[in-house]
């Protein structure tokens, strides 16, 4: 059997969710959080290592109310991400308080990750059948000489929304083989009554087509993306100027940067799932209904882990 890893992003500070740490916050009846049912859902897709990507001083809690347990029916590792883990040459700036993005929180596993993995992010709850085309994907892709294979998960975009504030997503344009090519970054994206729109700055809003492909940080990747990203964060730090203290080195952004440099081919792989996460401390109640509602269908046992 193909070794495959799941990868957790859960390192973020979460301050729209009040300064709570909001990935461990409990949403099931017996509480379980949003990183339980991923587990639950990859494992059962076929990943048999989870690496959680996490801040030094959240590990002790980390493990109590979660890794410990996972540590029992699957193999754990665990990366930091740390705003001075940065390479040869750069230091953190004083101010610097935002953490460098997805793209390095994904290069501070190099290390550990060796096979095919997934990255998804901790506070959200992405149904079951995304892990599966990815993990069947991540075992069938043959490699390539000229350029990188990978995938992502394609959300639908009216599928992605909070009922409690705007969100960021990218949205895909993909050509007829489902290949991406282009992932734009959007912020300040609103639930309305027609579907979706995006806050203007000036307070007007412009129409988003709801049907619309989004990307939901659920990536599916080889190790060939490790020096990639290791080159790429390089640059990055090189460019920014003493006023960048909030800029972010970004998955999307990476991906897209590669497909247009012609060097990756990722393939969307749609998924109509709906998603739901606690962006904001208002979500967890609907987060919570939206859990017991699975549960009462069948799709997860009440008790998810024995």
């Amino acid at each position: 059997m193909k070794n495959t890893t799941l990868v957790i992003m859960a390192a973020g500070i979460g301050s729209r969710f009040g300064g709570g740490i909001k990935q461990l916050e409990p949403v099931g009846p017996n509480g379980e959080i949003i990183m339980d049912y991923s587990i639950h859902d990859a494992l059962e897709a076929g990943f048999n290592k989870i690496v959680f990507i996490i801040r030094k001083d959240l590990d002790k809690d980390f493990r109590e109310i979660i890794g410990n347990r996972i540590e029992k029916i699957a193999d754990v590792a665990y990366a930091y991400q740390e705003l001075d883990n940065l390479p040869d040459g750069f230091t953190k700036p004083a101010d610097r308080t935002k953490p460098w993005g997805t793209g390095q929180a994904i290069l501070v596993c190099q290390d550990i990750v060796k096979e095919p993995f997934a990255v998804i992010n901790a506070d959200d709850y992405y149904g079951k059948e995304a892990f599966v085309k990815i993990h069947d994907y991540l075992i069938s892709m043959q490699p390539s000489k000229d350029k990188f294979n990978f995938c992502m998960a394609g959300f639908i975009l009216g599928n992605t929304l909070s009922d409690n504030g705007s969100v960021t997503r990218g949205i895909c344009e993909i050509d007829s083989e489902n290949h991406l090519l282009n992932v734009n970054e959007t912020h300040d994206i609103i639930k309305t009554e027609d579907g979706a729109a995006v806050m203007n700055a000036d307070g007007t809003t412009a129409p988003l087509d709801p049907q619309s492909h989004v990307s939901m940080n659920m990536w599916g990747f080889t190790p060939d993306l490790f020096p990639v990203l290791e080159e790429g964060f390089i640059e990055f730090l090189g460019s920014l100027s003493a006023d960048d203290l909030k800029k972010e080195y970004l998955l999307p952004i990476i991906a897209d940067q590669l497909i247009k440099n012609g060097r990756a081919q990722v393939t969307l792989l749609e998924t109509n799932d709906k998603w739901f996460g606690v962006t904001y401390k208002e979500d967890k109640a609907s987060v919570t209904a939206a859990i017991k509602d699975l549960i009462e269908k069948g799709v997860y046992p009440a008790k998810l882990f024995a």
